[in-house]
């Protein structure tokens, strides 16, 4: 095999990307098939060589799942990677060194450290470095067991108090590893956001499927334990287009259900398992998912509960309220799934946020300064009816629980916290939506903006629009557009005004799909609901 060497030097993001790209290529020459060498990493026969100029075997790799950043402050963020294949006692804690510097090639370092990859996290490092300047790029890197990580790039947020001119970001939900290729994430590591939102179905937790368009097979039986969820991240982040995206920007993440169970709530679940079987079940999926992500030390689960619903400032432009739709909700009313109306969605104590997480969400409204205040939310807000000789609602999302929909329409209409504009994913389609303060009225007051967003993979190839499309829309006079190809949403704030850009792919079961921009909407500051462009 002839060997091969990544410079160092990238003067550019599309550098950045195009590194990714040939390091990924190299996977199929390298012994680990979905590993990936980043740049500073030289893959040569079966052995690694990192700039020390030490090596070792490709399957003793430690950094074949890439790295990450995430959950960005003016002057600090978080970073991550997870060690693998490592020497001698697996119950050990193992040094990793970081670094983080202002240029691509690390000659201008502005912290260094070094933390212990511990066992008990399954190795993961979550690295919360301080210290840094606001609204600006860095790259970073770790070093254990004699190898050098990829590099990746993070971006602090704004300073605090201060407008921008701009802020860019981008939106993404479903990422099912079976359904399609994650040519997306590629995509979008090459659009240089500052921010990647990420809104849930980070994995899927059913077994091998059977279909026949899959383009690729979870290679284990549904996971219960911890090990079995280890195993399931380490396989979807071995996708080289993910650790890409993952790579270029900084992430937020939130959770929705696919983390833990189809369509769990609370302690319920879908698969007639008693509540402390669950409730050991999600301690095990909580525990991988933090493992797994750049998320803060405040977001460590203690055992089937973790603190998942937050708020990022970035600036005075925007205020992004994370929210946890699982966690706390009762069961879905009326059944679950699709519906008609009953009496139970409106039960006594019924909620999708709990008491508690709505009060903290209407009490961060209202003390906004922000010029926008963006909720990234994993399930459907607006009225979504549906059918021919009998409407149904999906009792899964914000219709199942109208009572905590009411209230927050209701606060949006008499406290009017500036530009609410709500992010959400899971119906692996592309909507727009005027959020009202009474859906039953066509002519109510419009409170705020939903851009919902389709899936990486999730649902596989999709169509520009048919009849799911045409029925929600004569249905929900609210509903202003309706997509159900693959992509992800590019954001666009400025002081004057918030844009979405819906990009989207013609097809995801076969490889390399190009991206286009389908429709664009832009909120006007001051002004509800959201106006094509």
């Amino acid at each position: 095999m002839t060997e091969r060497t990544f410079d160092p030097g990238m003067n550019t993001r599309r550098d950045f990307v195009a590194a990714w790209s040939r390091a990924a290529a190299l996977c199929a020459l390298a012994p680990l098939p979905f590993g990936q060498f980043g740049p500073g990493v030289r893959v040569g026969g079966d052995r690694i060589v990192t700039r020390s100029g030490r090596s070792a075997s490709a399957d003793r790799f430690p950094f074949g799942l890439g790295v990450a950043s995430g959950e960005p402050a003016a002057n600090d963020v978080v970073l991550w990677t997870r060690l693998l294949a490592l020497p001698g006692d697996p119950g050990a804690a193992f040094p990793v060194q970081w670094e983080i510097a202002a240029d691509d090639g690390f000659r201008s370092i502005v912290r260094r450290g070094e933390s212990a990859a511990l066992a008990e996290l399954g190795h993961s490092v979550h690295v919360e470095v301080e210290g840094l300047e606001p609204e600006r790029d860095y790259w970073y890197r770790f070093h254990a067991a004699g190898a050098t990580s990829p590099v990746g790039r993070t971006h602090t947020a704004p300073t605090p108090g201060t407008l921008p001119d701009r802020f860019d970001f981008v939106f993404v939900s479903c990422q099912h590893y079976e359904r399609g290729w994650y040519t997306g994430f590629r995509h979008m590591a090459a659009e240089s956001p500052s921010l990647v939102v990420h809104l849930g179905d980070y994995i899927y937790e059913s077994g091998p499927g059977i279909r026949n368009d899959l383009v690729r097979r979870h290679d284990a039986e549904e996971p219960r334990t911890l090990e079995d969820y280890r195993a399931r991240y380490a396989l979807y982040k071995r996708d080289p287009d993910l650790q890409a995206a993952h790579a270029a920007a900084p992430w937020v993440f939130t959770p929705d259900d696919h983390e833990v169970d189809n369509d769990w709530a609370g302690d319920h679940n879908t698969e007639q398992m008693n509540r402390e079987a669950f409730l050991a079940r999600r301690t095990a999926a909580f525990q991988a998912m933090y493992e797994h992500l750049p998320l803060r030390r405040t977001s460590l689960p203690v055992g089937p509960d973790a603190q998942l619903y937050r708020r990022l400032d970035f600036g005075s432009l925007m205020r992004l309220h994370v929210l946890d739709t699982r966690q706390y909700r009762t069961l879905q009313p009326c059944g679950g799934r699709r519906q008609p109306p009953c009496a139970e969605q409106h039960a006594e104590g019924a909620t999708i946020l709990g008491s508690e997480q709505a009060d903290w969400l209407l009490d961060g409204l209202d003390r906004s300064p922000a010029r926008y205040n963006v909720l990234a939310n994993q399930v459907f807000m607006a009225r979504l009816l549906e059918g021919e000789e009998e409407l149904t609602l999906p009792m899964d999302k914000w219709d199942g629980y109208p009572a905590d929909r009411d209230r927050l329409m209701t606060f949006l209409h008499d406290r009017r916290p500036a530009n609410p504009v709500v992010l959400t994913g899971d119906l692996h389609t592309n909507w727009v939506n005027d959020l009202k303060l009474d859906f039953d009225r066509a002519d109510s007051p419009t409170v705020g903006t939903e851009f919902a967003g389709t899936s990486i993979s999730s649902s596989g190839d999709g169509v520009d629009t048919g009849p799911q499309g045409e029925n929600a829309l004569g249905h929900n006079p609210h509903i202003k557009f309706f997509n159900a190809q693959r992509g992800y949403v590019r954001c666009s704030l400025s002081p004057a005004r918030s844009a979405a850009d819906f990009r989207v792919m013609p097809y995801v079961t076969r490889p390399d799909a190009p991206i286009a921009t389908r429709a664009s909407y832009v909120v006007e500051n001051g002004i509800p609901g959201a106006q094509e462009t």
